[in-house]
C-alpha cells in the first residue's frame, strides 16, 4: 500500500491515516515491522484499535559500523528497486495521487518482470504460504 503525503507531514501522522485503509483492504494482515520512527502511542492505538501488531525493528546502541537489521532490509531493497525507475528517481509530480499512480506503476513493471524471468526458467513460483507448507 502507498500513500503519499506533504513533507510537512511526520511518519506517524501518515500511518494513522494510512493503517486504517490498509485494515479494511487486507484483512489478513495482523502483523507490521517499522523503524524507530514509530514507536511511542502509534504501536498501542495500532493494537487497540486496528488489532494489529505493529513490531518496532531498533537498532542496537552498541551496534558500529554497517549491520543488517531484521525485516528493514526488505524495505530499503524494495525502495531501491523501486529508484530505479527514472519517473521515479525525481519528484515531478504535481499532485501526491500522481505520485503514488507511477509507484503502482513501477512495482507493478518489475512484478511482472520477476514473474516472467521465473515462467522463462522454469522455477515455480511459489507464496510465503506454500514456502512454509513445504518446509514442514
Amino acid at each position: 500500500m502507498v500513500l503519499v503525503t506533504a513533507a510537512d507531514v511526520t511518519d506517524r501522522r501518515a500511518a494513522r491515516m494510512m493503517l486504517p485503509v490498509l485494515r479494511t483492504r487486507f484483512r489478513k494482515v495482523s502483523l507490521m515491522w517499522a523503524d524507530g520512527g514509530y514507536t511511542g502511542q502509534l504501536v498501542d492505538w495500532a493494537r487497540e484499535k486496528l488489532q494489529l501488531t505493529l513490531q518496532i525493528v531498533k537498532r542496537s546502541d552498541d551496534m558500529t559500523g554497517f549491520v543488517v537489521l531484521p525485516r528493514r532490509w526488505v524495505v530499503e531493497r524494495s525502495l531501491g528497486w523501486l529508484l530505479r525507475t527514472r519517473r521515479l528517481a525525481r519528484d515531478y509530480e504535481t499532485l501526491p495521487a500522481s505520485s503514488e499512480a507511477f509507484i503502482y506503476f513501477s512495482a507493478s513493471m518489475l512484478m511482472a518482470r520477476h514473474l516472467t524471468r521465473t515462467a522463462a526458467t522454469g522455477q515455480t513460483v511459489r507464496t510465503p504460504r506454500q514456502e512454509q507448507t513445504l518446509a514442514a
